[in-house]
């Protein structure tokens, strides 16, 4: 008898624990977050996912990709989603069409390009000089990665539309099939097709867009201003989670990282998510902490002015909220 009392304890122990456990889980708070694509550029946020930060704050993230900027914004501003991750640019973009409920940025992800230029020949002491008559097969117009590339290309005295046969007509998903097809001599590329290109000798990485257009707030959580105020305890507890996956990344080694992040990109191997991994933390892209600073805003909105895609300026004070940032960093 005493080894059947044993049993009923121990029963009982055991689903007082998977109780506990479920409430719990119950108790989360759901926060729903639309990234504007999967890319490995968004490290951080995976680590924060796999790691379990987000839970450690109270929180269950449920994460979407949702192609496309204008309808992640969409997506925002319908209440589909809580947070999104996108191109600090949207929210210029959403406040020229007027808003009274206005979309602030308050975790920066990234803080440089994330693009790179790529040649269909492998090129020796490549000089941007070599551009100067040649097709380059652009990204979309109006996007930052356009922006930012014509801004590179101004920089070293190249006028995209005098100097180049630009290409900008092409939907994102398709502009790394059309270079393997033969279209353009030259290409702007995110990651990890840039790399996968040079592994299969389909083109050569030359330059990085990131390293030449300097910090700009690229990639940014935001949130109307209505959640900021009245979720602040859940924004606060997300930008913190996402702090110390940013430390996390800055830590680790990209091998690391690289094996965390793996689930998110069960079609690339390993190998290429470390090479990318390293050449994003080797030129500082991703952000150390959530604090989107001022000289970025500028950097950014000049770039845009420089495309002729500023609708008008925007007051940091305006579309940037530091406060959650901040206290995460403390």
């Amino acid at each position: 008898m005493r080894w059947l009392k044993k049993g009923f304890l121990f029963s009982g122990i055991a689903l007082l624990l998977l109780s506990l456990a479920a409430c719990n889980k119950a108790e989360l708070e759901k926060v729903k977050v639309g990234e504007v694509t999967r890319s490995i550029f968004y490290a951080p946020q995976y680590v924060a996912l796999e790691k379990g930060f987000f839970e450690d704050e109270g929180l269950s993230v449920e994460l979407q990709t949702i192609a496309g900027g204008d309808k992640t914004m969409t997506a925002l501003l319908s209440d589909g989603i809580d947070i999104a991750l996108v191109g600090s640019e949207t929210s210029i973009y959403v406040t020229a069409q007027g808003s009274n409920d206005p979309i602030q940025n308050f975790a920066q992800l990234t803080q440089t390009d994330g693009t790179f230029l790529v040649a269909r020949e492998k090129i020796e002491n490549f000089s941007w000089e070599e551009l100067k008559g040649s097709t380059f097969l652009g990204q979309r117009k109006g996007g930052m990665p356009q922006m930012a590339g014509e801004f590179v290309l101004k920089k070293h005295g190249i006028d995209p539309t005098k100097d180049l046969t630009l290409i900008q007509n092409i939907d994102f998903a398709n502009i790394a099939t059309a270079f393997a097809s033969g279209t353009g001599d030259f290409v702007q590329l995110f990651e990890p097709t840039a790399s996968v290109f040079e592994k299969e000798g389909k083109g050569y990485i030359v330059a990085s867009f990131g390293t030449e257009s300097g910090h700009l707030p690229y990639t940014s959580f935001m949130a109307k201003s209505s959640y900021l105020e009245d979720d602040a305890k859940t924004v606060q507890s997300f930008t913190n989670a996402l702090k110390r996956a940013q430390d996390f990344v800055q830590e680790k080694s990209s091998a690391e990282i690289a094996k965390i992040i793996q689930p998110y990109f069960e079609n690339v191997d390993v190998a290429v998510i470390e090479t990318v991994v390293e050449r994003y933390k080797s030129q500082g892209s991703f952000a150390t902490d959530a604090i989107l600073d001022e000289a970025e805003w500028d950097n950014l909105q000049t770039i845009m002015e420089e495309a002729g895609e500023l609708p008008q300026r925007v007051d940091y004070e305006k579309l940037v909220n530091t406060t959650f940032a901040k206290k995460a960093a403390e």
